[in-house]
């Protein structure tokens, strides 16, 4: 029977991973398929996997990266550090989870970064941004979380101001704000105080330049979107399955 891969989350519009795979397994001669699962709710996952027995290999997405710990038999040491799950490799009926987001993030960032990009501001408090938070922790980046509240260890936007933009030439948007369909939305930051010492790293990568990115650039400022991290950890996580396969 072949092996079937799959990606759950909600919405699943216009998911980068199907086609991916399955032009990796053409090219690869591999006997697999990879399938959108989109799930209202968590509880639907249960069902999925009874009616999906052939499933090995499974990718998350918004908005179930953390709520999906606890229905994990096993958490790799690194997911567990970063507190969020995007990869899961199943074996036995075992789930076991990981976090390929940090190996993508980290990857991608590091040949972008510069010496004035010493402080961050990591806009967004969801899944994806622990894994922004855990890697730059380890590039020894200080970092700022921003959240449309502020809160215990978070800004809110209307508290980003002009000696903040100046200190942290670093910013990473991890929130789908900008995504499509609603691609003219973007993070209210200043943008104006933007310069070119500045790079605005987006995690979204449809559309490939964001309306945070384009205001960025307008200013001077180095863009990066995430399409490469979202190569990165795809053939991270691809790794992990074959190995568990071993």
């Amino acid at each position: 029977m072949p092996s079937l891969y799959g990606l759950i989350g909600y919405p699943l519009s216009h998911s980068f991973s199907p086609a991916y795979f399955r032009k990796k397994f053409t090219e690869k001669r591999i006997e697999a398929d990879y399938r959108s699962f989109p799930l209202k709710d968590l509880k639907e996952l249960k069902p999925l996997l009874k009616q999906n027995p052939d499933l090995v290999g499974i990718n998350v997405t918004i908005p179930y990266k953390e709520a999906i710990l606890p229905l994990l038999h096993d958490i790799d040491i690194v997911a567990l550090g970063i507190g969020a799950v995007n990869c899961i490799a199943i074996e036995e009926g075992i789930l076991k989870g990981y976090n390929t987001d940090a190996i993508g993030f980290k990857q991608s960032l590091i040949p972008l970064l510069l010496t004035q990009h010493t402080n961050a501001l990591v806009l967004g408090t969801g899944g994806s941004s622990k894994a922004v938070k855990y890697i730059l922790q380890k590039l020894g980046i200080p970092y700022q979380s921003v959240s449309r509240k502020d809160g215990k260890g978070y800004l809110a936007y209307h508290q980003i101001d002009e000696e903040l933009m100046a200190t942290h030439k670093l910013i990473i948007n991890t929130t789908p704000l900008g995504m499509y369909p609603k691609a003219h939305e973007c993070p209210p930051i200043p943008y104006h105080l933007i310069g070119r010492q500045h790079l605005l790293y987006d995690l979204i990568y449809n559309p490939e330049v964001t309306q945070f990115l384009k205001l960025g650039a307008e200013n001077g400022a180095a863009i990066k979107n995430g399409f490469e991290m979202l190569q990165i950890q795809a053939e991270a996580s691809w790794d992990i399955w074959q190995s568990q396969r071993l």
